[in-house]
């Protein structure tokens, strides 16, 4: 379907929008967070790069960067429906959309009502990070004009972040302290810690079943973004042709 100029400079203004929101939610656990290591007299260097190493926190922050590229770009697209995305731009769209999914997807199934150790949780950013920011780039992915169909080689490149995240964090977890609890190991999930006593079976082997599980989730939900990326382009090519 031929979108117009019309729903183009809409849905740049929802790109815009919806960057600034996702800021606004990560600012405001991030004042929360960092605000109250400050107060209890916390290391607030570690604080600030925990709170940086959450594949949440990463995934919204990258979704704000792409997100305010992308309406940009829609505004200074002009009005030629033939035009599509920059590849790399697509390429980044495609990332950000994937990981918000599974962000969404993991926390709604493994970590929602579970206190997670980075202070106290802003209720309203919560739902954003984890619920309203997936949403608004399913929708992206699905009514955005313009989008470029990609490779599937592309699904590589959509897991590299995931896979340099979960390196990072196993091999940086028990090299840093807890500044909350005290303990010598610090992961941003339980999943991911093999000291959770409710891992089964314990240690790295119950690690290693999660991390295993959510990498098929991950090629899942990278697989079905470039899909429906591919066929939204084609069906344009095809629509275009027969307005030509």
């Amino acid at each position: 379907m031929i979108r117009s100029a019309e729903w183009r400079t809409t849905w740049a203004v929802v790109r815009l929008v919806a960057a600034g929101l996702i800021l606004a939610a990560v600012v405001a656990q991030a004042r929360v967070t960092i605000g109250g290591a400050a107060a209890a007299g916390r290391d607030l260097g570690l604080t600030t790069v925990n709170f940086f190493s959450f594949f949440t926190i990463l995934s919204n922050v990258g979704s704000v960067v792409v997100l305010a590229w992308a309406g940009m770009w829609l505004l200074r697209s002009g009005g030629d429906n033939s035009r599509r995305e920059p590849p790399a731009l697509a390429v980044a769209l495609a990332c950000v959309t994937a990981y918000m999914l599974v962000t969404g997807v993991v926390y709604n199934t493994l970590l929602r009502g579970i206190e997670l150790p980075q202070g106290t949780t802003v209720a309203w950013s919560n739902e954003v990070l984890h619920v309203v920011g997936p949403v608004l780039l399913l929708l992206d992915l699905t009514l955005a004009p313009l989008r470029r169909g990609l490779p599937w080689r592309a699904v590589g490149t959509i897991l590299v972040v995931p896979i340099v995240w979960v390196v990072y964090t196993l091999v940086r977890g028990p090299l840093v302290p807890n500044p909350v609890t005290g303990a010598d190991f610090w992961y941003p999930y339980p999943f991911l810690n093999p000291n959770n006593p409710d891992l089964v079976p314990q240690g790295y082997a119950g690690v290693s079943v999660y991390v295993v599980g959510i990498a098929l989730v991950i090629g899942a939900v990278a697989s079905g973004v470039v899909a429906v990326g591919r066929a939204r382009a084609g069906s344009v090519r095809r629509a275009t042709a027969v307005h030509t």
